[in-house]
């Protein structure tokens, strides 16, 4: 086939054009952003109360006695320790939580029978650290705008104490309704003598100190007492370049790499915000767990003391982090796990990850110099409401 000159000639100017079109566009496309150990951060080694709320070692005692009580249950069955376990980093080592109606702790733990209860919806997240929840670096840091919950549908620990006590499947049973439950716990409080005597050291200026108000500050005064503030990772973010090995410096390097940090940043290796990732549902509960907006978005979770919050993500399916880590080489390889979440749907920062199975071990690595074993882990002898310790 001959073709005419004049048509040759536009030809070639089509492609110069083109070209020229494409070598603009690769100017123009920005470059690949690669986060630094600037974007991370040791935590601060003491805690922010806020204004309204300042610690007094009569709070956290007071604390301390109403989070391992079951007098707080709608049943007297359960209490905040019963999904908060302090051997389990003060999380609980299954998929997701029996709340009321159950006996037994850890993998023993089984509903009764009849049971017409729910398992807990999400995974039992660890409360060490909360105090911290929200902090970025180089930010004045506000402990009642903390974010909590896998949905963010809670600021600050006051607020948070509070939800679960309301919940059916975690605190409240059958037996009351959530705009009961509150007042009904208040006035079991007021028959003991005991928390009466407690209620009014720790609030010495209110004249009827028993209030729900009250019972959520002090539970937050002890929460905040839960930090682990010392891991590896924070004594070499503080100047110590000895504590972490080359091979936990080569897997903080891969885990920089491969795009983790993108959303596991700052001190609390989290960015605090909804991302729609693909997560499978839990088999426990017969319906998906859509989110709060509908979109199967939920919390970026903290990698801190990871060793010891067994299993992983909103719904518990996964049980190391090896299988975390092979999820999110799946994401941005294009497979998804959930069959109810579109692939448009999933987040952009995922999707753009660079995990490989290569990486896997030593981001492993690295994650586990945030552990920090030395939080406290005491549990009262007895509570007030003269109950069993934790519950049944």
């Amino acid at each position: 086939m001959i073709i005419h000159p004049i048509c040759l000639v536009f030809l070639l100017t089509i492609l110069c054009s083109s070209c020229g079109r494409d070598r603009d566009t690769l100017r123009q496309r920005k470059p690949k952003v690669v986060e630094t150990i600037a974007d991370l951060g040791a935590l601060p080694r003491y805690v922010t109360d806020p204004e309204d709320n300042p610690s007094t070692r009569e709070k956290v005692n007071l604390g301390r006695f109403l989070f391992f009580d079951p007098i707080l249950s709608g049943s007297k069955d359960v209490s905040c320790a019963t999904c908060h376990q302090p051997e389990f980093n003060y999380a609980e080592f299954l998929e997701t939580s029996i709340g009321v109606n159950g006996r037994g702790t850890g993998s023993k733990r089984r509903f009764l029978d009849p049971n017409d209860i729910p398992f807990v919806k999400r995974n039992s997240q660890s409360i060490l650290n909360t105090a911290f929840n929200g902090i970025t670096n180089h930010e004045t840091y506000r402990p009642e705008l903390a974010p909590m919950f896998w949905d963010l549908r809670a600021k600050g620990l006051e607020e948070q104490a509070l939800e679960p006590i309301k919940t059916l499947e975690e605190m409240r049973g059958s037996g009351y309704a959530d705009h009961q439950i509150l007042e009904e716990i208040i006035e079991r409080i007021n028959k003991i003598p005991a928390y009466n005597e407690l209620f009014s050291k720790a609030f010495p200026t209110d004249p009827k100190p028993v209030t729900r108000v009250n019972l959520a500050k002090a539970l937050a005064s002890y929460e905040r007492t839960l930090i682990a503030t010392n891991t590896r990772f924070d004594q070499y973010m503080r100047g110590d370049s000895n504590a972490l090995s080359t091979g936990e410096k080569d897997g903080l390097n891969a885990f920089l790499v491969t795009g983790c940090a993108k959303c596991h940043s700052g001190p609390m290796f989290s960015d605090y915000k909804l991302h729609t990732l693909g997560v499978p549902d839990t088999d426990n509960r017969a319906e998906s767990d859509w989110g709060i907006n509908q979109d199967y978005a939920f919390r970026t979770p903290t990698l801190r003391n990871l060793r010891f919050t067994a299993p992983y993500m909103h719904s518990g399916k996964f049980t190391t982090l090896d299988q975390v880590l092979l999820f999110y080489e799946d994401v941005a390889g294009g497979k998804i796990l959930n069959p109810k979440v579109k692939a448009g749907s999933i987040d952009s920062l995922a999707t753009h990850m660079d995990v490989n199975f290569k990486d896997i071990s030593r981001i492993v690595e690295f994650l586990n110099t945030l552990n920090d074993d030395s939080f406290d882990k005491t549990i009262p002898a007895t509570v007030p409401s003269g109950l069993p310790v934790v519950g049944l």
